[in-house]
């Protein structure tokens, strides 16, 4: 069985030539271009822009909450009382 060391075994995984030098860049380095890895590409699908848009909402849905506004303000705001006490059950469960 033949074990390599990670950043060999990574570079035979990425096509990278193992012979290659290996060098370290520093943060304002600009990317080498003998290496494969500067060629390599991220894009963020439209699920990213949803779950960002969802985050900043607050988890508040404001159309639900304008319908409990004017229930309550109309006074035709209605509870079960069972939900209530369920709710109440439940949360002196979790403590």
């Amino acid at each position: 069985m033949d074990i390599r060391s990670s950043l060999e075994g990574l570079r035979t995984l990425l096509g990278v030539d193992p012979a290659a030098p290996s060098t370290v860049q520093g943060k304002g380095a600009p990317p080498s271009s003998g290496s494969g890895l500067t060629s390599d590409r991220a894009t963020l699908s439209s699920a990213g822009s949803e779950i960002s848009d969802a985050i900043s909402d607050d988890g508040v849905r404001m159309d639900k909450v304008a319908a409990v506004q004017q229930a309550l303000a109309a006074g035709t705001y209605d509870v079960p009382a069972s939900a209530v006490a369920s709710k109440l059950i439940d949360a002196m469960l979790s403590l």
